[in-house]
């Protein structure tokens, strides 16, 4: 029933190709898997002791829990030997430091001319979430800006696409760094006001709420229109087995009219993909505006760094019509050289292959009573309507690392309308100015050992788990008031469960 609600909000082209998953060697379920499959994802019926495999978050590819800065470095449990190579490689060309043309590093030119980061890890540290401000000051930024004015093009065959275009002169994302002889964009500023809440048992928590200025703009006025919506980069763990939950398990719990009365209205982001060039469920990205993983790292080369690549193959990345001088910049493409590109497709593919196999560590204290409890005030409270916590992968040929894997992210994949607190008021796609896709959860409790700080949610305003919490609104403003009321005791047993994850 709820598939086929979600594939009523899809116009009829989009209808007969339908969300299909053309981006896995897909081996068919059987009878005997689906009956297998609904057993292992029933609900716990006892919250006293862990469920079969709870600990392994990531199934058979569960990395041991190193409890340092590199634990959300490793690879997969399950990578075959043979592939170690690839992954390593990857991690290479991931921590690549790219020079701006021309350069006598013919292997490392290309980048910008307008850029906000010169290797990946840039921004994901270590494979974590990027380092919001913590102050007005604070130079350790690894965050952005989108960018966007009302109006532009639908595409063909998703229905209720919110029309925006990129910014006339700007592009979609504010590049604050500039190659040499040319002129950053501009700069990000912030300013925070604070607002107290009182729990029920009577503790104050305060919330820091951010406001977000495009200032110094390098290249004349931004549109009159320009929307703003800031940019952490999450972390990296996991996302070959988001990649490989099925499709229509996500559209499965799609329930955009709220048929069930619950208050829980996820809707799919459909987005046109650049690779297939149809149609696709959207799974990454804080809107879920990317379908696969492969897409996702090239459009973060072209985007973050001005790179191009066989999706995105323009050699001057964000620079727009309004940026002359950013377009007749040299660029890093040769005749004869990396396929004619700056990021050819081997390395690419390589990026793409250490992105999909970066390991989730192990749960942490699954056997802990405190733990447990909270897991039980979690699924009381109703947190998991929207925070999924078990799926099973595709089986795949040739992915083994993926393939049929019971897996435990804690999201849904789907759109969510988040409240007037949490909105950006952009649209992306699908989603509203107020709608986020359910980030997943496994891993937090790991953020400060592996990035150094505990900034959560899209912007990093939320300074702990807490406060991410009381800034839910919307859809889970029921869960959040919820939270509010819990007692002391709960209240920490349920922090200490999502620290577990």
């Amino acid at each position: 029933m709820r598939l086929a609600l979600a594939l009523l909000c899809l116009t009829a082209p989009a209808m007969a190709q339908t969300l299909d998953d053309r981006h896995l060697p897909v081996i068919p379920r059987t009878p005997e898997d689906e009956a297998r499959i609904a057993t292992v994802l029933a609900p716990p019926a006892d919250f006293t002791r862990p469920e079969p495999f709870e600990a392994n978050q990531a199934g058979a590819a569960t990395v041991r829990n190193t409890a340092s800065a590199e634990a959300f470095s490793q690879f997969s449990a399950n990578m075959p030997f043979e592939s170690e190579m690839n992954f390593k490689l990857g991690n290479a060309l991931f921590r690549k430091l790219w020079v701006a043309a021309p350069a006598s590093t013919k292997a490392s030119d290309g980048l910008g001319p307008l850029y906000n980061a010169r290797a990946c890890q840039d921004c994901h540290l270590k494979d974590g979430r990027g380092h919001p401000p913590e102050n007005a000051d604070d130079s350790r930024v690894s965050m952005f800006l989108r960018l966007s004015i009302p109006g532009g093009e639908t595409p063909e065959g998703i229905a209720d696409w919110i029309a925006s275009s990129p910014d006339p002169t700007y592009g979609s994302q504010l590049q604050d760094l500039a190659a040499p002889g040319h002129e950053a964009e501009g700069r990000m500023d912030i300013t925070w006001t604070e607002a107290p809440v009182t729990l029920a048992d009577g503790t104050t928590v305060s919330l820091r709420k951010p406001a977000y200025t495009f200032t110094d703009p390098a290249y004349g006025p931004p549109d009159a229109n320009l929307l703003l919506s800031p940019r952490v980069a999450p972390q990296m763990i996991g996302l070959g087995l988001l990649e490989a939950i099925p499709a229509a398990d996500i559209l499965a719990l799609a329930d955009p009219d709220d048929t069930n009365n619950d208050g829980i209205s996820g809707r799919p982001q459909i987005v046109p993909s650049a690779e297939f060039g149809t149609p696709m469920l959207g799974r990454f990205g804080l809107k879920a505006g990317a379908p696969t993983v492969k897409e996702q790292t090239a459009g973060a080369f072209a985007g973050d760094m001005g790179l191009s690549t066989t999706l995105f193959p323009n050699p001057q990345g964000e620079c727009t019509a309004n940026q002359p001088t950013c377009i007749d910049a040299p660029h890093g493409q040769e005749p004869g050289i990396r396929d004619g590109l700056e990021v050819d497709k081997e390395s690419l593919d390589l990026v793409t292959f250490y992105s999909r196999n970066l390991g989730v560590p192990e749960r942490r204290d699954v056997d802990d009573p405190k733990v447990l409890k909270g897991k039980e005030v979690f699924y009381t409270v109703g947190c998991q309507s929207c925070h999924t916590p078990k799926h099973v992968t595709h089986r795949l040929n040739g992915q083994p690392e993926q393939s049929f894997q019971l897996i435990w992210p804690y999201t849904d994949l789907l759109l969510h309308d988040m409240g007037p607190g949490l909105a950006d008021n952009r649209p992306e796609g699908r989603a509203t100015g107020s709608e986020w896709k359910t980030p997943p959860l496994w891993g937090i409790g790991l953020t400060e050992t592996v990035s150094g700080h505990s900034q959560f949610l899209h912007d990093g305003r939320a300074r702990n788990l807490l406060e991410a919490i009381l800034w839910h609104g919307g859809e889970a403003q029921g869960q959040r008031d919820a939270v509010v009321n819990l007692s002391t005791e709960d209240r920490e047993a349920l922090l200490s469960f999502l620290g577990s994850l």
